[in-house]
């Protein structure tokens, strides 16, 4: 049986939840949006009194295979309206302290307890998010995978072999000279072996999947190139952003949406195409949503959020509930969770990378349900 996948997008910023997916017939979202709406006649009726925002026909059309599940009103107890912060409660599944590790790079730690496997996570983007950071657990970090490798400007020269063994020699050497040392010269060694390993993956890749030419589909379709090479990567990591449409909304939010459900939509097919889509979870997600009132040109950081589970394993249709937009439901003019993201990953890592979700929740959460 094939291992399991997982691939994270990130849309960092805060993603406007309420022009994500919108509860157009609701009078409070038309009082509350007076420049920032999306009005009725552009939605993408999804029934439910909700749509889509006019941008995202491509995961429309997934979401009508029955293979997307939209999660409403995500978040965590007392919400955090600092990006930074925000990020961090969801990268380390520490609500109420800061953790010191991802919850990513200790599935990793679970999986590869002998941090055998260095291209277990592949991060496609130059920083390294905190959710797969933990001790000892080898991740790879590509800008782009057609250029990548340690020196490949030099080519197939002696003189990169030459340094590379250098490099080798130098971190082998150095091992067993204290445990500072120890732990940088093996994630020296583990960065070398992870670049030789991942610097064969585009040769080997045929599709006829055209992939736009932004940022985050080459990011996507780097995702897909590793997948497909079948090298042992169980997750990979993507960031898109930033939504932080305080200014601009309609159009800040539009554009990013365009290039995100297209770049998904491509990967998904790409998947397909490779007879791989069974095994592989796309999880979309924000660190929050915006404020219920518009702010006259844009949105402000609010809570309460909206995350997506894309592919063949999911079970499609809507989880958890809309949060209300009435004034007195409402946190500080923000949207309530209803759900915390903690139940989300237990699901992910439980039923999926089939690993114990306790150690790195720190909790027992229901899960949603949205794995077939």
């Amino acid at each position: 049986m094939a291992e399991k996948k997982i691939v994270v997008v990130q849309l960092s910023g805060g993603n406007d939840y309420l022009n994500c997916i919108i509860p157009y017939n609701d009078p409070q979202y038309v009082d509350n949006r007076p420049n920032v709406r999306i009005t009725e006649d552009r939605v993408i009726d999804i029934g439910d009194g909700l749509g889509m925002n006019p941008v995202m026909a491509p995961i429309k059309e997934l979401w009508d295979q029955g293979n997307v599940a939209i999660i409403h009103g995500v978040g965590y107890p007392v919400p955090n309206r600092s990006h930074f912060r925000s990020m961090d409660i969801w990268h380390t599944a520490e609500p109420t302290k800061v953790g010191n590790e991802g919850w990513l790079g200790n599935a990793i730690n679970q999986m590869y307890p002998k941090h055998d496997n260095v291209v277990a996570a592949v991060n496609f983007s130059s920083a390294l998010p905190r959710a797969l950071v933990a001790h000892g657990a080898p991740v790879a970090s590509v800008t782009d995978l057609d250029t990548y490798g340690l020196m490949s400007h030099m080519g197939e020269s002696q003189q990169r072999n030459d340094a590379l063994q250098a490099f080798k020699d130098m971190y082998a050497q150095a091992i067993g000279s204290g445990p500072v040392m120890d732990y940088l010269s093996q994630t020296g060694l583990d960065a070398l072996r992870g670049a030789e390993i991942l610097g064969t993956v585009t040769e080997n890749y045929s599709s006829n999947v055209e992939y736009a030419s932004n940022g985050f589909a080459k990011a996507m379709k780097g995702a897909a190139q590793v997948l497909q090479a079948d090298i042992g990567t169980r997750i990979c990591y993507t960031q898109h952003g930033s939504y932080d449409a305080h200014t601009n909304g309609i159009a800040l939010q539009e554009g990013l949406l365009t290039d995100a459900c297209g770049g998904i939509y491509d990967f998904y097919q790409d998947m397909k195409q490779a007879n791989k889509g069974d095994d592989v979870l796309m999880f979309v997600f924000t660190e929050f949503g915006r404020r219920v009132r518009d702010n006259g040109n844009g949105t402000d950081h609010g809570s309460g959020g909206v995350a997506f589970m894309i592919g063949d394993a999911v079970e499609g249709g809507h989880y958890s509930e809309y949060p209300s937009l009435n004034p007195e439901d409402l946190i500080e003019g923000d949207l309530a969770f209803n759900l915390d993201f903690r139940s989300l990953y237990t699901e992910i890592l439980e039923d999926w990378l089939e690993i114990e979700a306790k150690p790195i929740t720190k909790g027992t959460y229901e899960k949603v349900g949205f794995l077939k």
